[in-house]
């Protein structure tokens, strides 16, 4: 379906059961973002939290804008080989926010949806 004030369709917020599929693609043991929120905590508490999340992610969905606390991420040096005190021999890892996480699980599929759509017109 295509809004008539503008050319871009229409994509479906992202549904409770897209967030509970989500929340279980979250790696365990993976550190926590900014939020300090491990994704042990997430799919322990998943029927509780889910709801919340589901709120959140549909209110950046709609806005099509991210909230500033979804765009801190906390950079860490992970280190190659050679000495430690050389920039040359690191790289950097950002550690995600864990709902900036799930909502990063839910774009593919619903790129896909944006696909299917337009392949069928």
């Amino acid at each position: 379906m295509l809004d008539i004030h503008s050319a871009e369709p229409l994509v479906p917020e992202p549904s409770a059961s897209e967030i509970e599929m989500a929340i279980e693609k979250q790696k365990r043991h993976a550190s926590p973002g900014v939020d300090q929120m491990p994704a042990e905590l997430i799919k322990a508490e998943s029927r509780t939290i889910c709801l919340e999340i589901h709120k959140l992610t549909n209110s950046v969905w709609n806005k099509e804008e991210l909230s500033e606390e979804l765009k801190e991420s906390i950079i860490v040096p992970i280190y190659n080989e050679g000495n430690k005190t050389d920039c040359v021999n690191c790289r950097g890892i950002s550690r995600l926010p864990a709902t900036y996480r799930i909502l990063l699980n839910i774009l593919p599929a619903k790129s896909m949806w944006i696909l299917t759509q337009q392949v069928s017109y």
